[in-house]
């Protein structure tokens, strides 16, 4: 069957196979879809597409990964007809018209999927989640990627690799667990030098070739297979096992993805998301996008970096080196010369096997983020909050936790809602522990009550006591106070006049609060709400820098600053005094 105002000399309609899934972790909680696009003949791979949602429920990401797929597949081929294969039973039959659609969520997602393709040109078909691998692997590196504060890039996916996709067709090997983040970026026509111009002969029809051993290869060898495009080193490593940017305050892993800690749900209509972001569905720099976002670009590009552990394929749109489990394959010249017998056939096949038996092994390498090895487990990210505006933070006076305790001033309330629509937005943050200060438990408060959370008081987190400078100006302490405040300035151990804490003193109560709190959110992203004093000692022990660096840093009212603790004890500092969400 053949779209309005196709060519009729192009041959029959080419067939691709979508395959998509989505997951939440927490249904509602954070989300993100995958999708990939397969040759029908060939079980080649054409294209990714994955993308990180903020909170929405399971059902919801699980359509948003349909219509993604829909939509790549469009994009390869408009008159092409498709066979949908996901393990939602309550999506493939809803889509098959068995089941009624009746969750308000769902039904403008179901209505836009059908819109891809003319009626009749999809059927759907349900296959266990063992069969619906490569999607999943792409789903749980969309929520993984939005969790780090970052995109899902196809440039470091390794669904290809990890599920063991070829050219010649599938092997499914690797287990998908459920999670992921970003956007696949995508082009007509990187999809036109995957695919073949129209009117291009095209492979007949066929059945998707099984799970298993790998399918015989698609009718065009690859060109080149043991040239694929260089490795590029993970951006930025700031400490052993650090894997994410320092672009985002929600830069946490979820934890690893599994049955249990990606909440699946029950195969039937959800109930209405929580704490969702802005209809808008405008990321932030986490990449999070509400459930009214457009889904992201398929990743249908020509060749792709090995960065990341993602399979290299070559202009024609062949796969390179299939995944861990492929054995290395020889280029189209060495396999002819072979078939031949042409002389020096055999030292050429030897020579281009080494060479692609390199690439698979350099392939595994780089599969894992970051510097650390690839069974670390997800850190223990600590989002810092300083707390909104008081009447005393404009005129610059000292305010610790042995003064007058004040609430936050009217700008402040203002900053703290800004602030939790922001973290609403990017839909990462699972618990929240606040200093006992009332400036701190008013602005966790507000957040807390638009993410749904309670808030933890910790002691730990207070501000320094600054004696009796508490509510003076630096300017009135140096004139009635010289010595003490240069004394100050000088040494971490000395104490502000009349007894307060000094850094020193700070430091330590600092590095046991964050001790504890590592052990009791590992694997979690937390924001601690704090002051100036601790959260700068946060970055400052992280960083391994002296005690002085804490005269060195600005920390604005409601800024956001983020660091990630990893099970070797490396620390990784991803961002510092964030005030974007403000403007």
């Amino acid at each position: 069957m053949t779209g309005a105002g196709a060519d009729p000399e192009a041959g029959p309609a080419r067939e691709f196979v979508v395959e998509a899934d989505g997951g939440s972790r927490g249904n509602p909680g954070p989300a993100g879809y995958g999708a990939v696009v397969l040759d029908a003949a060939t079980g080649e791979t054409l294209a990714e597409a994955a993308e990180y949602l903020g909170v929405v429920t399971n059902n919801v990401a699980e359509y948003r990964g349909l219509v993604a797929g829909l939509r790549a597949a469009r994009e390869l081929d408009p008159d092409a007809t498709v066979r949908v294969r996901m393990d939602s039973k309550l999506v493939v039959e809803q889509m098959s018209g068995r089941w009624k659609i009746k969750h308000p969520d769902m039904k403008p997602l179901a209505a836009e999927a059908a819109r891809v393709f003319p009626p009749g040109r999809v059927t759907y078909e349900w296959i266990p989640r063992a069969e619906n691998k490569h999607a999943d692997r792409l789903a749980n590196e969309a929520m993984d990627a939005g969790a780090r504060g970052e995109r899902w890039s196809p440039s470091t996916s390794t669904a290809d690799l990890d599920t063991g996709r070829s050219a010649g067709g599938r092997t499914a090997t690797g287990g998908g667990a459920r999670a992921g983040s970003g956007t696949g970026a995508g082009t007509g026509a990187a999809s036109a030098a995957r695919t073949g111009a129209p009117g291009a002969a095209r492979p007949p029809a066929g059945p998707t070739a099984p799970a298993g051993p790998t399918a015989p290869a698609g009718p065009t060898a690859p060109a080149e297979p043991t040239a694929p495009a260089e490795p590029t080193a993970p951006a930025e490593p700031t400490a052993p096992g650090a894997t994410g940017s320092a672009a985002d305050p929600t830069a946490a892993p979820g934890a690893s993805a599994s049955d249990s800690a990606g909440t699946r749900g029950a195969e039937a209509d959800a109930g209405p998301p929580a704490a969702r972001g802005d209809a808008a569905g405008t990321p932030g720099p986490a990449g999070g996008r509400g459930a009214g976002a457009v889904e992201g670009q398929a990743a249908v590009g020509g060749a792709r970096s090995a960065s990341g552990g993602s399979a290299v394929r070559d202009g024609a749109g062949a796969a390179g080196p299939a995944g861990p489990e492929a054995g290395p394959r020889p280029d189209a010249a060495s396999e002819a010369a072979a078939g031949s017998g042409a002389p020096g056939s055999v030292g050429s096949s030897t020579t281009s096997q080494a060479a692609a038996s390199a690439d698979v092994r350099a392939a595994r390498t780089v599969a894992s983020p970051g510097w650390g090895p690839p069974d670390m487990g997800a850190p223990a990210t600590f989002v810092l909050l300083r707390h909104g505006e008081t009447p005393l933070t404009p005129q610059k006076r000292f305010s610790g936790s042995g003064g007058s305790d004040p609430s936050l001033s009217a700008a402040g309330r203002e900053q703290a809602e800004k602030v939790a629509a922001s973290l609403a937005r990017r839909g990462t943050v699972q618990a929240i522990v606040a200093s006992p200060l009332a400036r701190t438990r008013e602005t966790a408060g507000i957040v807390a009550a638009r993410l749904g959370l309670e808030v933890a008081v910790e002691d730990g987190l207070r501000e320094t006591d600054f004696g009796a400078w508490e509510g003076l100006t630096f300017g009135e302490v140096r004139e009635r106070y010289p010595d003490d405040l240069n004394a100050w300035l000088s040494s971490p151990d000395a104490e502000p006049t009349g007894g307060g804490e000094s850094f020193a003193a700070t430091g330590a109560r600092v590095a046991a609060t964050r001790d504890r709190l590592v052990a009791a959110y590992a694997g979690r992203t937390v924001l601690l709400v704090s002051h100036v004093t601790p959260i700068k000692t946060f970055v400052r022990l992280a960083l391994g820098a002296p005690p002085e660096s804490l005269f060195r840093m600005e920390l604005s009212a409601a800024s956001l600053s983020a660091v990630a603790y990893y099970a070797d004890g490396g620390a990784s500092v991803r961002l510092f005094n964030d005030t974007s969400h403000l403007r």
